[in-house]
């Protein structure tokens, strides 16, 4: 990896991260590198500004988001968790996953079974959050991966979930 998103925000490169330290310096960042405050500068400068900007907001979404961290701090190990030819998934995970599948189909936009099979995957998720958090203080680099490739269904269907309530 050419850029460090950890070093951009000087936080330490973990997967636990503490998310008002990352905002806090987001803010200070994006205000202190903004392209408009490079008007006065020459076109190169300008450009170097923007592109500047342009890595400090793709670093904040990549950090921000649990699963896009853990994806990224994979590729520093040699594993692209979101690769296409990762298509394993453990049986368990495969069942709950149709089981969620076919619950949301029954929902169809009856508000009160939407929000129940929503406060269920969450509660995956948080679960999923803890493993993760598990698997890179353990060095499980593969079972992390999975979880993130899991992480991914469960976002999926928790934007479904979202899109179809009323």
């Amino acid at each position: 990896m050419a850029i460090d998103y950890f070093k951009i925000f000087a936080l330490p490169k973990s997967y636990p991260l503490d998310a008002a330290v990352l905002e806090q310096s987001y803010r200070r960042l994006s205000t202190q590198y903004h392209p408009d405050k490079t008007a006065h500068l020459s076109a190169f400068e300008q450009k170097q500004a923007v592109m500047l900007s342009a890595t400090i907001n793709e670093a904040y979404r990549v950090l921000k988001s649990p699963l896009d961290r853990a994806a990224y701090l994979l590729q520093e190990q040699g594993i692209k968790a979101d690769a296409p030819e990762n298509t394993h998934f453990a049986p368990a995970f495969l069942m709950q996953q149709m089981q969620w599948r076919e619950d949301l189909e029954d929902a169809g936009h009856d508000e009160q079974a939407l929000l129940a099979l929503n406060r269920q995957i969450v509660v995956a998720r948080d679960a999923l959050q803890a493993a993760l958090n598990q698997d890179f203080a353990d060095e499980k680099w593969e079972e992390a991966a999975n979880h993130v490739r899991e992480g991914r269904f469960i976002h999926k269907l928790l934007q479904q979930i979202k899109q179809a309530l009323p």
